[in-house]
């Protein structure tokens, strides 16, 4: 899903379901594809989940999250706006 609130100010809620126990890897990217964060690395079982991004030591700009699992990629764009 979308994070909200988008743009935010330093902080924003990334949410997804897994349909299944896999692993999963939620990143954040600059827009040089720098890692800036890593915000989940580890298996979790089928759900909803939801991860809080604080972006306070961040500049400006806008950023783009990863999550991947197994059988599953998907990226989005936000924006930190301070």
């Amino acid at each position: 899903l979308q994070n909200y609130p988008n743009p935010f100010n330093p902080v924003t809620v990334i949410k997804y379901s897994l349909p299944e126990k896999t692993f999963v890897r939620l990143t954040v990217f600059d827009m040089l594809g720098r890692e800036v964060k890593n915000l989940v690395s580890e298996v979790q079982s089928q759900g909803v989940y939801s991860t809080t991004m604080d972006g306070s030591s961040l500049p400006t700009g806008i950023y783009f999250y990863r999550i991947q699992t197994d059988k599953y990629t998907s990226t989005r764009k936000m924006m930190l706006i301070k």
